[in-house]
């Protein structure tokens, strides 16, 4: 039920981005008097799931869920339809049409993708609002127990304070800021002491797994999630969800500090203060030869933590007004991270091209249980990542198409249809060499 769930979700998005990408090619080419031969939801090789003509376009869906498309008369797309190129053009036709028009035509998808993604996050401002960790209310620093935390040089207790010289204002963005960084700055008793971050870090922390979890965390207080079978405090005092506080008079604000302060007490009986329903009590504890209670830790959701007074969250509500510059820069972070991660892609050192992922990647980044606020932050990343993707210099995208009718527009020398017939096919091989990789990436991932 919840790879049926996430499925329909992706599904969901996928579809409402390539159709309103398509519509955005396709309303300025009608505006144009430019004939729009189809209107395709997903790819129809060979046959459609469904289709329907209404006036001079066929509109229909697909059966490989790989994408959509428009087909305009008189250019050369993905279909590959040479014959037609072959014919006289007829004013109707997209080569027919002045260069500016035709640049029109071919940004239409990119500008409604990004116009999209910006509407649907200050409207998400809007509406929910923004409730985060700030980076600044962890006092007492963070919580180091990741071996790759570790050989990044970072220490429990440790206050992160930049990476390449930004604040981090986010607990939250700090894993993208690292994938994302070069160096960053700490703070360790009262030093500021500036790090590397290692070239190959994405490829650190691909390697620990998909189930591995963050690699730094805040600093939990003792909660207890489970008394082990063969633990003395088995038929004692503690409870599940417990949070131990103090022993015999040790402060124990953290479950990191849990080690130094147990051991100091091997094989002995202990006076222990918990927090059991907002309500303090002291209990009597035994802890075994090894300083161990036996017990399982378990953490707890942040905003129990900001009941408890370990953290204050950052509530922020925005009216209309406020909610357009909000949006506005969330689109922008948005892209330039992805700007940022596509770069490192390419560099083979960094090791990011492990991450790159397919449609079961993409997938997998919708929850397992229906929230509208996570189903349209994802549609909004999606969407500007859509409109960036397109925007590269690759023949068989927007871009290209864009890059050879810029040429035109300077040189007043239109690339000859050979030409762009070769280009295309060139740029479809690399889409699907791309495709292969992304989606032979996830599948290489399931079966480690």
């Amino acid at each position: 039920m919840e790879i049926l769930i996430k499925a329909s979700q992706f599904i969901l998005s996928l579809s409402l981005l390539i159709v309103l990408h398509e519509l955005g090619h396709f309303i300025p080419a009608k505006l144009f008097k430019t004939r729009v031969e189809k209107f395709y939801l997903f790819f129809d090789y060979k046959f459609s799931l469904l289709k329907k003509k209404v006036g001079e376009t066929v509109y229909g869906i697909g059966w490989i869920p790989l994408g959509g498309y428009v087909k305009i008369s008189g250019m050369i797309d993905e279909s590959m339809d040479t014959e037609q190129m072959k014919q006289p053009a007829q004013p109707w036709e997209f080569r027919s049409k002045p260069a500016w028009q035709r640049l029109i035509i071919m940004l239409g998808g990119v500008f409604v993708n990004f116009v999209l993604g910006i509407f649907i996050y200050i409207m998400l401002m809007y509406s929910y609002g923004e409730r985060y960790l700030p980076n600044d209310n962890l006092k007492d620093g963070v919580w180091v127990q990741d071996s790759l935390a570790m050989n990044l040089g970072l220490q429990t207790g440790d206050k992160i304070l930049s990476v390449d010289g930004q604040k981090v204002k986010k607990f939250s963005g700090l894993s993208l800021e690292f994938i994302n960084g070069n160096n960053f700055e700490i703070e360790r008793e009262g030093k500021i002491i500036d790090k590397k971050i290692p070239t190959d870090f994405i490829s650190q922390l691909m390697d620990r797994g998909k189930d591995a979890g963050p690699f730094i965390y805040p600093r939990f207080p003792f909660v207890i999630g489970k008394i082990s079978e063969d633990s003395p405090n088995v038929g004692s005092a503690l409870q599940e969800k417990d949070i131990v506080t103090s022993v015999n008079g040790t402060l124990l604000k953290y479950y990191d500090e849990a080690e130094n302060v147990l051991s100091k007490y091997k094989g002995q009986e202990v006076t222990a203060t918990v927090i059991r329903e907002k309500q303090e009590k002291e209990i009597t504890l035994k802890i075994t030869n090894e300083g161990k209670l036996g017990v399982v830790f378990t953490t707890l959701p942040l905003s129990d933590l900001e009941k408890l007074g370990y953290y204050d969250l950052a509530n922020i509500e925005y009216s209309f007004a406020e909610a357009i510059p909000a949006g506005w820069n969330k689109s922008w972070k948005t892209l330039t991270d992805y700007v940022k991660q596509l770069k490192k892609i390419f560099n083979p050192s960094t090791g990011a091209y492990k991450g790159l992922g397919g449609f079961i990647s993409i997938g997998s980044i919708f929850p397992d249980e229906w929230s509208a606020e996570s189903f349209w932050n994802i549609t909004a990343f999606l969407s500007i990542m859509l409109g960036f993707m397109n925007l590269l210099p690759i023949p068989a995208l927007d871009g290209g198409h864009v890059v050879f009718t810029l040429w035109e527009m300077i040189t007043g020398k239109k690339p000859g249809d050979k030409f762009l017939e070769y280009a295309q096919l060139v740029g479809f091989v690399l889409l699907i060499a791309l495709l292969l990789f992304a989606n032979g990436n996830d599948i290489f991932r399931l079966l480690k």
